[in-house]
């Protein structure tokens, strides 16, 4: 078969190299391994990357949208607008907190909630929007913003995918009333394990890092109900050291991206938006015709591919089968066909050029209808 005789091309591939591996080390011989100076610096250097905003290390990136929601007050009652087409991660932080996720549906070009969507859905009970920045493009947040200001609603950007990604000159995570990354291995830098938060608000900061430390500041000094969601200073150590080569592994997903754009004929390649710097988290491409197919017959040609996502998530259990949402009718057209569509090629920097061109042979012989 086809592909057998060749190392395969994965999908994704975190990179861990030597000075990670120091890095970590060093941490574990100092003996200071919980929220102690690499934890601090890392969220100093991180700043720089989100326009100057104060920094909050947290464990994940789940529980950066789930802390954010909480220190902005969102809780049993409120609704707060996220788009279906993501990873379940950015609904279930707001069922985390005691909220209801209010579905809403994406621009079919960048695959991020669309402005008209969002504003549609808002209600009496609507306490904030999260954005999603998918796959690394920026949202619409020159719209999204002004309409949460306009309703005096909250905005939570979900970042996860989009270290460094910006829309007209201004970074994701330096919009809204907070930014969430995730520095999860297959994410654009890792931190083996890890989330972040970044915010204009030094008030909503400080919340932010009483609610990671079971709500002190102080040892035994608990403020307010906390919990223990903080970053070791291994990872963050880790984090530092990817955050240094993010500028150049960006480039290269940037520039594998363009060499896909300019060599791929059958299928639809990634949209960018006007304005908008894509970090090409991912490289979604959209097959019109037998899917599976299609991916069987990269698989075959030892090219990795998934699809992110195949369920949107109002159809998941825990939307579709309990809670407020789930007596709802959503008509999320564009999400449903989003979903049924996309498939996302090998795009990381890790790349050779003679893989680039492998994937763009595999692609180009299926048969797609247009």
């Amino acid at each position: 078969m086809q592909g057998q005789d060749i190392e395969p091309i994965a999908a994704a591939k975190p990179v861990i190299g030597e000075e990670e591996i120091e890095a970590a080390v060093r941490v574990l011989r100092s003996g200071r391994v919980v929220q102690g100076p690499e934890v601090a610096a890392f969220e100093e250097e991180f700043s720089a990357l989100v326009g100057g905003r104060a920094c909050v290390a947290v464990n994940s990136g789940t529980s950066a949208l789930q802390l954010t929601l909480l220190a902005l007050g969102v809780g049993a009652g409120d609704e707060v607008i996220v788009p279906s087409f993501s990873f379940a991660a950015s609904a279930n932080a707001v069922r985390l907190v005691g909220a209801e996720p209010v579905f809403a549906d994406i621009d079919p070009d960048t695959f991020c909630l669309d402005p008209d969507a969002a504003a549609a859905a808002i209600g009496p009970r609507t306490a904030a929007i999260m954005p999603v920045h998918l796959y690394g493009h920026p949202a619409a947040m020159d719209r999204l913003q002004p309409l949460a200001d306009s309703h005096g609603l909250a905005v939570v950007e979900d970042a996860a995918q989009a270290h460094g990604a910006s829309l007209h000159g201004t970074q994701v995570g330096a919009f809204g009333s907070a930014g969430c990354f995730s520095f999860y291995p297959t994410k654009n830098m890792h931190a083996l394990e890890g989330g972040m938060v970044s915010t204009a608000d030094p008030a909503l900061a400080r919340t932010l890092r009483l609610l990671r430390n079971q709500g002190m500041e102080q040892r035994y000094a608990n403020e307010i109900v906390g919990a223990n969601m903080r970053m070791t200073d291994v990872a963050a150590a880790i984090g530092r050291e990817q955050l240094k080569k993010l500028p150049g592994w960006t480039e290269q997903r940037r520039a594998n991206a363009k060499a896909l754009d300019a060599g791929i004929t059958t299928v639809v390649t990634p949209q960018v938006a006007e304005g908008a710097e894509h970090v090409y988290h991912q490289y979604t491409v959209r097959v019109h015709g037998d899917r599976d197919a299609a991916q069987q017959r990269l698989t075959e040609a030892g090219v990795g591919n998934a699809v992110y996502y195949p369920t949107p998530i109002h159809r998941l259990t825990p939307y579709a089968a309990s809670g407020p949402s789930s007596t709802r009718e959503w008509d999320l057209p564009q999400t449903e066909r989003a979903a049924a569509e996309v498939v996302s090629l090998p795009v990381h920097p890790s790349l050779t050029p003679q893989e680039i061109e492998r994937i763009v042979a595999a692609v180009n012989t299926l048969e797609v209808t247009r």
